[in-house]
């Protein structure tokens, strides 16, 4: 994660983790990329080969890092039932909790992301999958200020664009909790736990307001000090299997709640 490295371990170690193998270091190698041409190109995207989020071609070239599942939604055949956006605890959810993502759904997660990123590449990502339901969950990186300042406002019309973009084109909404944190490994200052609980009442509302499902995974894995255990999340920040085992009957619940609300597929 810039600024992140727990975060990034995270992703990059979950199959190993769950095999007991040892963690890769960070950061990981960074091969020189060379940039596809100049200017607006007809494919921009170079090739995708040992980029991660912090790579200096991403940072400088591709912010929100559009190019990275530029290719996969090529391999997309029909339109999924869910598509799942966010930061690295989406990204690292799919190999931890195979039969949830077995048949339907799509990851769509980036570690490291702030809202505004997520924002960029919805579209591409979500809207033009054409899926029943999107689940959102964002908010962690915005309070670390990953990419940089910012404020409770800006992230609440990051995310009130990315539910009314998606309501407008017919899909779903499912607003996941931002989970609890205490602290942030890679900026320990940081004291977070009040925000996500302000920010998560938020969520709840918007939810109501907008005819979206709010899945609340925060009451279910706060601990005393407003973080995880680390039985659910080893680094305070990343669920394991045991952690998106606690989460995944709520998010079954709510993606079949929100596809009540979705517009018949064309």
């Amino acid at each position: 994660m810039r600024r992140g490295m727990a975060a990034a371990l995270a992703i990059w170690a979950a199959p190993a983790l769950a095999q007991t193998a040892a963690a890769p270091s960070f950061p990981p190698p960074s091969p020189p990329v060379t940039a596809p041409g100049d200017g607006m190109l007809d494919k921009p995207c170079p090739d995708q080969t040992g980029l991660w989020f912090g790579h200096p071609y991403v940072k400088a070239n591709d912010w929100a890092w559009e190019c990275k599942y530029a290719e996969a939604e090529k391999q997309v055949a029909a339109p999924p039932r869910v598509v799942f956006i966010g930061d690295s605890i989406t990204e690292g959810w799919v190999a931890l909790a195979p039969k949830l993502f077995a048949g339907g759904a799509v990851g769509r997660g980036i570690s490291g992301q702030t809202s505004p990123q997520i924002l960029v590449r919805f579209y591409q990502d979500v809207v033009r999958l054409r899926p029943r339901v999107v689940h959102i969950m964002i908010g962690t990186n915005d309070l670390a200020g990953n990419t940089g300042p910012n404020s409770p406002e800006m992230y609440k019309n990051h995310v009130m664009a990315m539910v009314d973009i998606a309501r407008a084109n017919g899909i779903g909404v499912v607003l996941g909790s931002i989970l609890p944190a205490a602290k942030f490994p890679w900026k320990p200052a940081l004291a977070p736990a009040r925000q996500v609980v302000a920010l998560n009442g938020w969520l709840r509302e918007l939810a109501r307001v907008r005819g979206a499902v709010y899945a609340d995974y925060y009451g279910t894995l706060v601990n005393a000090e407003g973080g995880m255990n680390p039985d659910v999340a080893p680094d305070g920040i990343h669920p394991n299997a045991k952690g998106y085992a606690i989460m995944e009957p709520i998010t079954r619940a709510a993606i079949a709640e929100a596809e009540k609300t979705a517009a018949p597929q064309r």
